[in-house]
């Protein structure tokens, strides 16, 4: 075909809309050239700065002098990284400036294929004026994946409407270690409620027209000691009952079309490097058919931080042959070091084709390859990215996510007290985002731009409410200044009732006390808080505690004192109000624990997700019972459980097929004088298998509002394959034996049981088996008299 051809466009097969997206590719595919062909498997990071403020591992290192633009895009080019979140950018001058340099790009290479354009959208598209939404382990606690759905389907939109086609989240990355930085970002310890609020954010992303990518396969979160990026010493059963799951419930209830490799190693093998992970698990096995997506710098790494590549083009071979498909976030060990080695017959131009043949397919089905694709939007003059519609829906989710963990009567805070609200996140209004917001994220760096939005305080909103607060900070979040102390002790001793607002500040690399590279020694309290927490409950005024911050801090004896505590995850930018409104009883906590609150700093790690040896016994003196277990939080209203019961099977209600499903069901009421929400928890204990196996652990819930003397049935439908774990053989199966279904108001508080038997003989399970447990709610007229 000539190059005139080419250019007419008109009739080149790869446009033609006929064909289905694989055979435009396949069209397109062996008319480029090498230079061509791996123009599309880079992305380019135009004003990332290499000053040593980063916002990406090693980025002062990584990031050298470009080649002149026209140089970077004369072969075309595969990705634009962060044009919205790299710096702070008018939303409409931001989208003009993009379509600017997506019709160069089109005019510079011979067959015009614009770049897919991506953007971090972990806590809200990462751009600034954008709405900043409660972070990821606010979505666990609220156990509501139906309001995370929305949230990313609000999100989504507006990253489609600024020309953005990728968003890089969620993180399903289930948290092992809560020293570990990153915690923040994950929603919690249970690969159930991981899975299944992370496949409904997936939802409402790629319902909106934006690749979700999930993060970071696999490992990552098992690092030893909590540190980032250090080694991680799992076998292969954890990895396939604890952190795979989640990837599996996104893909194939979510509807991803993209991953972004985990910058672990797993037993000495770099995941940028493992083949049998990348291609075997997910796409072998899985049948993953989207792209792979390198986590940024993570190709290079393999030379300069793993050390098991001798220069860049054995890094690019090596990633390639895994399975990486585009390096990100800049072109570096793919672009001339990887021409080169093509060149000389060193990589195999056939793996370039497989990763391309893929890049390819994803841009012809987001519409980049068709005739009526445009730069820029009709209605780009009217571009918002922070609006009502998405701010309502941060607020319900802030509100949700609250949980209320202990309350003396305390709470909700009477009318008239005098209240003294004191402690350094009281007045802070970055106590709200995670780091991954972009305030946070970038805006931090640019502070001659300001927030970009109205972040109100806690002291803000209680204010409002609040008629006789006063206020004293009485420290800083770090630091050794014990200064302001005394005044703050003096007010809470002039008070009816004292609030404590504690915990972090989200940043990044050293930057924070949570977020990535803000790892911490152990879970104490940062700087000297604990100190003024100690001194405000030697008041003996009534003290509520409220911890806001990234990760469980331990909460042992010292704090018993407490008359409430409530606990919040950086909640975004409308969660001071929802936190105000929950002490004040405008709004009824709901929240339960996504992660365990532990009792001591030390003794770890330690989750719920523990066989027996793993928690309290006479052979260790660490004793790791958790001072609040995961699932547990409290509300304003009282429920009473009941009547559990087997539904099917109805013949023998105790036998439970191997390849069936039994149904159960209880009934929940609200006995109390308010309207609230009690978040029904249903958990496996399996007493015997051929592996040890957590004592409990989570497979199905809800989140069911009641009225006053309301009741409801909550029935819940169990296939067995839910009960599935890695056996021996290093096969999932699902065992025949003796099994405990447990209705549980947490982890560690269980309302009923029911004891089944699965039988028949063991059976394996794949990829394709059953991931979900039903749930069904049917409302009662009145509320069972209790006997």
């Amino acid at each position: 075909m000539s190059s005139q051809s080419l250019e007419d466009g008109g009739t080149a097969p790869w446009r033609d809309q006929r064909l289905s997206p694989t055979e435009r590719a396949e069209a397109l595919l062996p008319m480029m050239s090498v230079e061509e062909k791996i123009a599309q498997l880079v992305g380019v990071w135009v004003g990332a700065d290499a000053s040593g403020e980063g916002v990406a591992p090693h980025q002062s290192d990584m990031i050298s002098e470009l080649p002149q633009w026209s140089t970077v895009i004369q072969y075309g080019l595969g990705q634009l990284t962060r044009p919205f979140g790299t710096a702070p950018v008018d939303p409409v001058s931001g989208a003009r400036s993009l379509a600017a340099s997506q019709a160069q790009i089109v005019a510079a290479s011979r067959f015009g294929i614009p770049a897919q354009v991506h953007e971090e959208c972990l806590t809200g598209f990462a751009a600034w004026r954008a709405t900043v939404y409660p972070t990821p382990l606010s979505w666990g606690a609220s156990f509501d994946p139906d309001l995370v759905e929305a949230m990313a389907d609000r999100i989504g939109r507006s990253m489609r409407a600024a020309g953005v086609h990728q968003g890089l989240a969620p993180v399903l990355d289930v948290t092992r270690d809560y020293r570990w930085g990153r915690t923040e970002e994950t929603i919690g310890e249970d690969p159930y409620l991981v899975g299944t609020t992370g496949a409904a954010y997936v939802r409402g992303l790629e319902r909106a027209g934006v690749v979700a990518t999930l993060k970071h396969f696999a490992g990552y979160s098992a690092s030893r000691g909590g540190r980032n990026l250090a080694p991680v010493p799992m076998g292969r059963r954890e990895l396939a009952d604890v952190i795979l799951p989640p990837f599996e419930m996104a893909l194939r209830l979510g509807g991803a079309r993209s991953v972004m490799n985990s910058y672990a190693e797993i037993d000495g093998l770099p995941v940028a490097a493992d083949r049998g992970l990348l291609t075997g698990l997910l796409r072998d096995e899985w049948g993953f058919t989207g792209t792979v997506v390198a986590d940024y710098f993570a190709v290079r790494f393999l030379q300069t931080l793993h050390g098991v590549a001798e220069d860049a083009a054995d890094a690019a071979r090596l990633a390639l042959r895994a399975g990486i498909d585009v390096e990100l976030p800049t072109v570096d060990a793919f672009g001339d070091p990887l021409v080169q080695a093509a060149r000389r017959g060193e990589v195999d131009e056939a793996l370039i084709d497989c990763a391309l043949r893929r890049v390819l397919i994803q841009k012809i089905e987001l519409g980049l390859l068709d005739e009526g694709w445009r730069e820029l939007p009709d209605d780009v003059a009217s571009l918002r990215f922070d609006d009502e519609a998405s701010q309502d829906v941060a607020l319900r989710l802030a509100r949700e996510s609250v949980v209320l963990l202990r309350n003396a009567r305390v709470l909700p805070l009477s009318v008239g007290s005098r209240v003294a609200l004191v402690g350094p996140l009281a007045d802070d209004p970055m106590a709200m985002l995670g780091c991954y917001s972009f305030p946070n994220h970038v805006g931090v760096h640019h502070s001659d731009y300001g927030l970009g939005l109205r972040i109100p305080t806690l002291r803000d909103e209680l204010a409002r409410r609040v008629p006789l607060l006063t206020h004293e900070p009485g420290c800083a979040i770090t630091g050794e200044d014990t200064s302001g102390i005394p005044a703050a002790v003096a007010a809470a001793a002039a008070a009816d009732v004292c609030v404590l607002a504690v915990g972090d500040r989200a940043g990044m690399f050293g930057r924070g006390t949570s977020g990535e590279g803000c790892d911490a020694v152990d879970l104490r309290l940062p700087g000297v808080q604990s100190d003024l927490v100690r001194a405000v409950l030697a008041t003996g005024t009534p003290v509520v505690l409220v911890s806001m911050a990234g990760r469980p801090y331990a909460l042992g004896p010292e704090f018993d004192g407490a008359a409430a505590v409530v606990q919040a995850f950086f909640l975004g930018q409308l969660g001071g109000q929802a936190l105000a409104e929950v002490l004040t009883g405008a709004v009824d906590p709901s929240g339960r624990l996504p992660v365990s609150v532990p009792r001591d700093a030390g003794g770890l790690p330690s989750t719920y997700l523990a066989p027996p040896l793993g928690r309290r016994n006479k052979v260790s003196s660490i004793d790791p019972t958790p001072a609040y277990p995961f699932g547990h939080g409290l509300s304003y209203t009282t429920f009473e459980w009941s009547d559990a019961t087997v539904v099917e099977p109805r013949e023998d209600p105790t036998a439970w097929p191997v390849d069936g499903e039994v149904r159960v069901r209880i009934t929940v009421a609200n006995t109390g004088e308010r309207a609230g929400t009690e978040i029904v928890q249903l958990y496996l204990h399996d007493p015997v298998a051929q592996t040890t196996r957590p004592v409990v652990r989570l497979i199905g819930y809800t989140r069911l509002p009641l009225a006053p003397g309301e009741a409801a049935h909550v029935t819940f439908g169990v296939p067995a394959d839910v009960a599935s774990f890695t056996g021996l053989a290093g096969q999932r199966i699902v065992e025949p034996g003796d099994v405990e279904l447990r209705f549980g108001r947490s982890s560690g508080d269980v309302a009923a049981a029911l004891r089944l038997r699965l039988v028949g003989t063991e059976r394996q399970v794949g990829f394709e088996r059953e991931l979900l447990t039903s749930v069904r709610v049917e409302p009662l007229v009145a509320v069972p008299q209790s006997a």
